[in-house]
């Protein structure tokens, strides 16, 4: 999402004036995707999320509670985050959750050394290192709005080359180190990604140890679904821990409030704000 972020910066439109709160329900079932008895239970929900650069007011997420939407994706930290976030704050956190909203977490560290985006590059070298530091800084982030311990963190990875093997041993070798520390630290581990490249990466690697237990895949198909167009092996990521991004820059507006967002299909974990 960072590189495609970066001219999403300037298309997202401003969001409208004056509109009411509308309250409706989704379903949240609590789950337990670890064995070890100190993990709180996970916080899970399916259903329709959106994703957009930067966390609207408090005031147009009431106005967007309407039923369609019932979880909000938003970016907690990463050099690579594309928007200043003036309205991410505990408040706004606390807040929303009361009117019923979901919370996604997402951040947005080093990227691909081959790849397009991003400011920040991950170095062969440096990325067990660089891994686990902003793990512990994304960690931070989350704690600091009041998504506690048990929560997931879903790491947004950019397109790139998954044929050139150093590039992309060094992005798995960056990715298990934030995810070991995450787990560290008592939080869940999920991770963005392209069907093409940056997923297909976590889904079809051999050796399983320290990738993300959530997969959030992007799949522009316009399909509001997490299984029929899967592209991976059927037990892969069940037990609710698979996200689709299956349309993107959808203009909308609801009750005098208008924003372009990207819409996804949810099955997985969220945030744990109460």
């Amino acid at each position: 999402m960072a590189g495609h972020r970066q001219s999403k910066k300037r298309r997202y439109v401003t969001w409208g004036v004056a509109g009411a709160a509308v309250v409706a329900g989704a379903g949240i079932a609590a789950q337990t995707s670890m064995a070890a008895t100190t993990w709180p239970a996970q916080k899970t929900y399916t259903g329709r999320a959106f994703d957009t650069c930067a966390a609207p007011s408090l005031s147009a997420m009431k106005a967007w509670h309407t039923g369609f939407y019932a979880a909000a994706a938003v970016y907690i930290g990463g050099k690579n985050r594309g928007c200043s976030q003036p309205n991410l704050t505990a408040s706004w956190v606390k807040s929303v959750s009361t009117v019923g909203w979901k919370l996604i977490p997402l951040y947005v560290g080093a990227q691909p050394p081959c790849g397009s985006g991003g400011s920040e590059k991950i170095s062969a070298s440096t990325a067990a290192s660089v891994g686990k530091s902003e793990a512990d800084d994304a960690v931070a982030k989350a704690s600091a709005l009041g998504m506690k311990a048990g929560s997931p963190i879903y790491l947004d990875m950019e397109s790139y080359d998954t044929t050139n093997a150093s590039c992309n041993n060094a992005v798995l070798t960056y990715v298990r180190a934030f995810d070991k520390e995450l787990h560290a630290k008592t939080y869940r581990t999920g991770y963005y990604g392209f069907t093409s490249s940056s997923a297909k990466a976590i889904a079809t690697a051999t050796d399983k140890t320290d990738l993300p237990g959530n997969l959030w895949y992007a799949l522009w198909d316009k399909q509001n679904t997490t299984t029929a167009d899967w592209p991976w092996g059927s037990t892969q990521f069940t037990n609710h821990s698979r996200a689709h991004q299956y349309m993107v820059n959808s203009k909308e507006t609801r009750n005098g409030y208008t924003i372009t967002v990207d819409r996804d299909a949810w099955d997985a974990p969220v945030a744990i704000t109460g």
